[in-house]
């Protein structure tokens, strides 16, 4: 099987990395400093930089002397986590995907071989590719070639308005030949060398006789050649990049005001969505992670009870959570991780719902949370304890699998509980109630069963101590009552606990 390779190149990759979610700076004049001050210089540049005259290397200085330019630093961790980005995108094409990167310039080619019956003829494999790398906001060149090198070659000389570009087998060295020399990143000793020779192009380079090229060049000439030419051959290594669904973001400016936040969020939540949809998934929980000014962070973790895809859900959430736990200072930078989960199956009626919608549910725990405070909402969950009332409260969440039941037809008496508990008037006989006044009504206790004696938590303050009984007691009127009561020897008070039906 011949082999085929598609590579993509993405040009100013510092600031294509820093504007992909700053669309607002889209339309300005953009520059990328690196280095330590005041020794920054211009390492990328917008097209709009690029027709004023600015110059790769120009310092703070120079910079200031061109007017509406907007000065950005560059940020090694965007770049990283755009680079993963790109990688896990190309790797939806193929499981075949290597790096080449270079200084400033995104380089990544993908083995497409054996890839037309999925996604077509390699034009329409390039366009669906290229469609991709632009919904995550990047703008790139694609070359398809048999020949490794020429993919990348080719892919470094193309321009926006030729954004993709098959090379027919047997046509690598044509296809070439009009490229500048600079694609092949030469030495400066080469460099020079070709340049005093006249040699400017790959399609000069490569008509230059090989055994003369080597005899004055060495194996190093004979490689430029061979590039040139389109013939040199390649090992392929193809990297693993693991899945992760996260965003980062450094600031410009210090942010206080929480809509300028979740305006920032959103940008990043609609990545994190179309990534998790491109693999049919949908984001289980949310954890944003902020950077605060004077080295704190600030993080918080939301979780719906399903994994949705709804991003202006997450944004609500997102608003209700933040503003009952607000950060202490300045934001500096903000990063998005997300847990991808399934995509929950609803049943739809023919003109609504059948069920009504659980995310409004999620929005109004949340609601509920900020005004109650978060160990107040939730499912009781029993403690495993005997202490009495002894529960906690749990987020609610679905459990994976769910089994059904058989629901037993026993008849079983109904115990209807006192919160809280009710004060009663009890007398003894000897060491069991006697009788007792409840409701303005007295009883007389025909059958008492207990106690039940229990204690526990001898460690903490928290000491509990109780018995318990269970009572048949009948009034003056011959009404019976049945109940449940209990003391706490500590105290000495007896409580009504619950009724029986």
């Amino acid at each position: 099987m011949n082999e085929y390779y598609a590579c993509i190149c993405i040009r100013e990759f510092p600031v294509q990395s820093l504007l992909r979610l700053r669309h607002e700076l889209r339309k300005y004049a953009c520059v990328v400093m690196e280095g330590e001050p005041p020794l920054q210089q211009v390492c990328a540049m917008t097209r709009q930089a690029r027709a004023l005259g600015i110059k790769y290397g120009m310092t703070q200085v120079e910079i200031e002397t061109f007017s509406g330019v907007k000065v950005l630093v560059r940020s090694a961790s965007e770049e990283a986590a755009m680079k993963a980005l790109l990688l896990e995108c190309a790797g939806g094409f193929s499981p075949r995907v290597e790096e080449c990167s270079e200084k400033y310039v995104f380089l990544c080619v993908v083995d497409i071989t054996g890839t037309e019956k999925l996604f077509g003829p390699a034009q329409i494999l390039a366009e669906k590719l290229l469609a991709k790398i632009r919904e995550l906001g990047f703008s790139a060149c694609i070359a398809i070639s048999r020949n490794f090198h020429a993919a990348v070659t080719l892919a470094k000389g193309l321009t926006p308005s030729s954004a993709i570009q098959l090379i027919a087998p047997g046509e690598e060295c044509p296809a070439l030949a009009s490229l500048s020399l600079d694609v092949l990143n030469p030495s400066e000793e080469y460099a020079h060398t070709f340049a005093l020779w006249g040699i400017r192009t790959l399609g000069m380079l490569a008509a230059l006789p090989e055994k003369e090229l080597v005899a004055r060049l060495g194996q190093e000439g004979l490689r430029l050649l061979r590039l040139a030419r389109g013939e040199y051959k390649h090992l392929f290594r193809p990297v693993e990049p693991a899945f992760s669904l996260a965003e980062h973001m450094q600031l410009d400016t210090p942010v206080e005001m929480l809509d300028s936040l979740l305006f920032v969020a959103n940008l990043m939540l609609e990545q994190l969505v179309l990534r998790a949809a491109t693999r049919a998934l949908a984001l289980a929980s949310v954890r944003i992670q902020l950077a605060l000014d004077g080295g704190a962070t600030h993080t918080r973790t939301v979780q719906p009870a399903l994994p949705t895809n709804d991003r202006p859900l997450w944004i609500k959430l997102l608003r209700l959570d933040l503003e009952a736990h607000p950060p202490q200072s300045a934001i500096l930078a903000i990063t998005l991780t997300a847990v991808p989960g399934k995509t929950s199956d609803v049943q739809l009626g023919l003109f609504s719902p059948q069920l009504p919608e659980p995310f409004r549910l999620d929005v109004t725990l949340a609601r509920i949370r900020a005004i109650v405070g978060e160990t107040h909402v939730g499912r009781a969950v029993l403690k495993d304890t005997h202490e009495p009332d002894a529960f906690r409260m749990e987020p609610f969440a679905l459990c994976a699998t769910q089994t059904s039941e058989r629901l037993s037809h026993n008849v079983r008496p109904a115990l209807r509980r006192f919160r809280s508990a009710v004060a009663i008037y009890l007398t003894l006989d000897g060491a069991q109630p006697k009788a007792f006044f409840f409701r303005e009504r007295r009883y007389t206790v025909e059958r008492a069963y207990g106690p039940w004696v229990s204690c526990g938590d001898w460690w903490n303050p928290s000491l509990w101590e109780w018995e318990q009984w269970d009572l048949v007691a009948r009034a003056s009127d011959n009404t019976v009552l049945c109940c449940c009561i209990s003391r706490e020897p500590q105290c000495g008070h007896w409580r009504m606990m619950a009724l029986y039906d």
